[in-house]
């Protein structure tokens, strides 16, 4: 029997597309409402975030980091209980989902095909309509999954003055969502392409993450005038190293197992906010860049486990 195309190993640059993706974040991410904040100053003071720097800001990275589990994976679970996709889209979407776990990699075109195959499921949806969903969803499934302590964090940011921005492989509507409702300034997030408001079904450039994510920070710090060497990022993954290592205040949150030893090798601080079986459980990953729709088929698969 012959070898699935997307279970075919392949290699290609992504290098143009990961600039692409990360100049389409910061466009998108400027463009938003940016979220009003208290012009007062933290009442403690802190060596760190300097209070009234106004070249320095903070990005963090959202799945595992700020919030328990992976952003998609809710959204996913949302749509699939509005019936956004059948049963028989499961099957596939969970086996996709099942190579990028097992392979431990995530090959371009690989991750282009189980990608297509998410965003047949809002092409021709209105943006505004998923942004409505999306409220729905973050009450639902998002808003009891935030990490305390990344929250203190984000928050000693936003009392010293300084711009908060959410780093996500989720979609930036998504992203955007979440990053107001935490009192963020915003979100570099996936890019999809709308024509007049509508889903085409297609992504601008890539998704966001690793080397993309980079690419969005670099491309928002020259924007807004950041320097960043005197900026600030948090994350729990190894893929995010390219983004850690842009600024000057690098902090690894809920660290896998590379990113902890890497951390450690470069004195990088360290932050742990799970405990024992809690960790082990919210610890294991979605496929980046698969999408919503592939997170809502393993929520899917779990539910019916539980059922049965």
């Amino acid at each position: 029997m012959a070898a699935l195309p997307w279970l075919t190993p392949r290699k290609r640059s992504a290098t143009a597309r990961s600039v692409l993706a990360g100049e389409a974040a910061a466009e998108a991410a400027l463009a938003a409402p940016l979220a009003k904040q208290d012009d007062e100053d933290a009442a403690a003071p802190s060596e760190f975030p300097v209070i009234g720097d106004p070249h320095a800001a903070a990005f963090f990275d959202l799945d595992n980091t700020v919030m328990q589990g992976a952003a998609i994976f809710h959204f996913g679970r949302g749509l699939y209980k509005r019936k956004f996709f059948h049963k028989r889209d499961l099957v596939r979407f969970a086996w996709q989902q099942a190579y990028f776990r097992m392979a431990g990699s995530e090959d371009p075109e690989h991750m282009q095909e189980a990608r297509d195959s998410a965003l047949s499921i809002v092409k021709g949806h209105r943006v505004e309509e998923l942004m409505s969903i999306g409220e729905e969803i973050y009450d639902e499934y998002m808003a009891g999954k935030i990490w305390p302590g990344t929250r203190a964090l984000a928050q000693a940011h936003l009392d010293a003055g300084q711009r908060v921005w959410l780093v996500t492989a989720a979609p930036v509507e998504t992203a955007t969502i979440i990053a107001r409702r935490l009192g963020l300034t915003g979100a570099l997030g996936t890019v999809a392409e709308h024509v007049n408001g509508v889903y085409t079904g297609r992504l601008v450039g890539e998704p966001l993450h690793g080397p993309s994510k980079a690419e969005a920070v670099k491309a928002l710090a020259a924007a807004e005038g950041l320097e960043l060497i005197r900026c600030a990022a948090y994350s729990d993954s190894s893929n995010d190293i390219p983004m850690l290592s842009l600024v000057g205040h690098p902090y690894a949150i809920n660290p896998d197992s590379r990113l902890r030893k890497h951390a450690r090798t470069q004195g990088w601080r360290l932050r742990d906010y799970r405990t024992g079986r809690k960790a082990a459980k919210i610890g294991i990953p979605a496929a980046a860049g698969v999408g919503a729709v592939a997170g809502g088929a393993a929520a899917a698969v779990a539910l019916q486990r539980r059922r049965r």
